[in-house]
């Protein structure tokens, strides 16, 4: 895997779809995609801090609350899984991005037939197609010393109504990190 750039790099309007499919995702539940550089020794990483981004425009209240919410999230999963935010020198750096992508949904048609003790009914559906965003979330690792991504993982989700709550974003963020190594406690 390859360096990468400074993340953030989606629109304001693509960052809130994204956000509200990952953040109000109906069933079944999102499954995580993650590769890992099998030459990165993630027992020697110790810390982590944010690989330099785009800043986000002070102006647009949700984008700030949502770059706070996932930024929160990802520290604490990084902390359940052993590893110490430091401002300088990390052993790892992390950055995300989001996407979202309109995509089509169709449904086939249906016919239904019951039979009861007083008779019988037949039951039909018509086709019909669907419009729907679907966001992604993909964080990334990136070690320091080599400058090398060692980790990715990506959730994606379809759109439905919602909001962009910390708890609702939280849940995306694990799911992207499912598969992110934790320290082990014998490691110094």
């Amino acid at each position: 895997m390859s360096a990468i750039k400074p993340m953030l790099r989606c629109s304001r309007g693509a960052i809130l779809a994204a956000a509200l499919a990952l953040a109000a995702c109906t069933t079944p539940p999102p499954q995580p995609e993650s590769m890992r550089d099998p030459q990165a020794n993630f027992a020697a990483f110790r810390t982590y801090g944010w690989q330099q981004a785009a800043t986000v425009d002070g102006k647009d209240p949700p984008l700030r609350l949502l770059d706070q919410n996932i930024r929160t999230a990802v520290a604490a999963e990084m902390q359940k899984r052993g590893y110490v935010e430091s401002a300088t020198d990390p052993d790892l750096r992390i950055a995300y991005e989001t996407a979202s992508e309109q995509k089509v949904e169709s449904s086939p048609v249906r016919v239904g037939v019951g039979m009861g003790g007083m008779g019988g009914s037949v039951g039909v559906s018509s086709p019909s197609v669907r419009n729907y965003q679907q966001g992604t979330l993909v964080i990334h690792a990136i070690e320091r010393a080599r400058n090398a991504e060692v980790w990715q993982g990506r959730v994606s989700g379809k759109m439905s109504n919602g909001s962009i709550d910390a708890a609702a974003v939280q849940r995306a963020v694990a799911t992207a990190m499912r598969d992110f190594p934790a320290r082990s406690t014998g490691t110094q």
